[in-house]
């Protein structure tokens, strides 16, 4: 009898799964083929190697699409788009941007459309394939703004020939007068990567630590990720507040004792959206050759390229993680601060920004 209601039940549904099956099946052939007669899609976002290097060819080999990827700081990329909307140029597709560009300039500027109509792919759409139970859509309509990434953020990196691991275990090790005109940091006045790490320490020990740390200690400023790099494994500046994982892996390579410092006595770990977020641009000009490009960056293919080559913790369920430093992965019933959360950065980090700029500012840039 069980048998028999089990065979009734597939049959019954067997039509409608079928049905659901074929469905997007069609859509995405109609969209494929669509998207190959505009040949191709324009994508604007950071100096990102892995993005030019892997994501791009993959995409092009697999599905015949060019992409023309404009690489760009955040602020450079806001302005190219207001820019061209003023004179009625619409040339952007796709945007994998900084959280700051596009929770606060892309989304409430209303540069962006709704991305979530877009994704087509059962291995995007399904539950399943994401750990937190759906694609993480983080602006208040869960339609626009698509976190394909959460990784906990590094507090900063040394030069064990210079810095001795056990030499900064602690907050406090950092304000230690011997490292004083020895830290060198993207500038905390600035948007960016400056100000983030700023306004951290700023939320978690204060103005007077951030009064004692960017101006008693004397950091120095560069806006070029890669003289920080340098710096850092020259030992001119062996102590970077700002530096980034990927610039640095050819380096470490090469045999320069670079070390990640995630564990500081007084301060929590954040969470982030490294390396983008993405969205889809209002009026795109090649608008199925973006849903093609969205859906295959928001598949497993391509976000385990991600996570192997820039080592960025995805939200898929579906990806080998086994390689990642698991330093990097967010462990579950830790409370982080999270660099990412959308109110945080439309007010809280906003007001917080506006205090260490007012903090530092008899300082000269």
């Amino acid at each position: 009898m069980r048998k028999t209601i089990v065979l009734l039940l597939s049959m019954l549904f067997a039509p409608s799964v079928m049905a659901q099956s074929s469905d997007w099946k069609k859509t995405w052939d109609e969209t494929l083929a669509a998207a190959k007669k505009e040949s191709k899609v324009v994508v604007v976002g950071s100096p990102d190697p892995v993005m030019r290097n892997q994501i791009i060819p993959k995409f092009t080999q697999r599905f015949g699409i060019q992409v023309e990827y404009i690489a760009g700081s955040s602020s450079q990329i806001a302005g190219r788009v207001r820019t061209e909307r003023q004179s009625g140029i619409y040339s952007v597709d796709v945007y994998l941007a900084g959280a700051g560009t596009t929770i606060n300039t892309l989304y409430p500027e209303k540069l962006i459309d709704p991305l979530k109509p877009l994704l087509i792919l059962p291995e995007v759409t399904e539950a399943s394939k994401w750990k937190r139970g759906a694609p993480a859509f983080i602006d208040p309509e869960k339609q626009y703004i698509l976190m394909l990434f959460s990784s906990v953020n590094e507090t900063l990196f040394i030069n064990a020939d210079y810095v001795k691991p056990e030499e900064m275990r602690s907050s406090k090790d950092l304000l230690d007068p011997k490292w004083k005109g020895k830290i060198a940091s993207q500038d905390p006045r600035s948007s960016g990567s400056g100000a983030n790490s700023a306004v951290h320490f700023y939320t978690q020990l204060g103005p007077e630590y951030v009064k004692r740390l960017y101006i008693d200690q004397k950091p120095v400023y560069s806006a070029d990720r890669r003289q920080l790099s340098d710096w850092l494994a020259r030992g001119t500046y062996p102590i970077c507040l700002t530096c980034r994982a990927d610039d640095l892996k050819v380096l470490i390579k090469e045999g320069y004792k670079i070390q990640e410092v995630f564990e500081i006595e007084g301060l929590k770990n954040r969470v982030n959206s490294t390396p983008f977020l993405m969205t889809y641009a209002n009026k795109a000009p090649h608008p199925n050759a973006a849903k093609v490009f969205i859906n295959w960056t928001a598949g497993k293919e391509a976000l385990e390229i991600y996570s192997k080559d820039y080592e960025s913790v995805t939200l898929r369920t579906d990806v080998d993680e086994s390689f990642l430093d698991p330093r990097i992965i967010p462990k579950k019933g830790v409370d982080y601060p999270d660099d990412t959360a959308f109110d945080w950065l439309q007010n809280g980090r906003v007001e917080a920004t506006n205090k260490v700029r007012e903090i530092l500012q008899a300082e000269p840039k």
